[in-house]
């Protein structure tokens, strides 16, 4: 299976927030990257992240996670 991800991990993200962040080896369907709006491809490497920071609680938090592009995420295009 080629959806295997990293450990979790904590860094600062948009607004100075910290969020968990995985890398991933692929995904099942293509996502849009909210730091270039474009298509990150079924199958394609990349950054799953989510705020720590959520005013409703972790588990909401984790349900508005987002996927990047890996070079977008690390060139903090947000």
């Amino acid at each position: 299976m080629d959806r295997l991800a990293s450990v979790p991990r904590t860094q600062t993200g948009p607004g100075g927030a910290d969020f968990t962040v995985r890398y991933l080896r692929g995904g099942n369907k293509p996502y849009t990257c909210p730091g270039c709006h474009r298509v990150i491809p079924a199958g394609s490497a990349h950054v799953v992240a989510w705020s720590n920071e959520s005013l409703f609680g972790a588990d909401r938090g984790l349900e508005e996670r987002r996927h990047w592009h890996t070079s977008c995420w690390e060139r903090r295009l947000w």
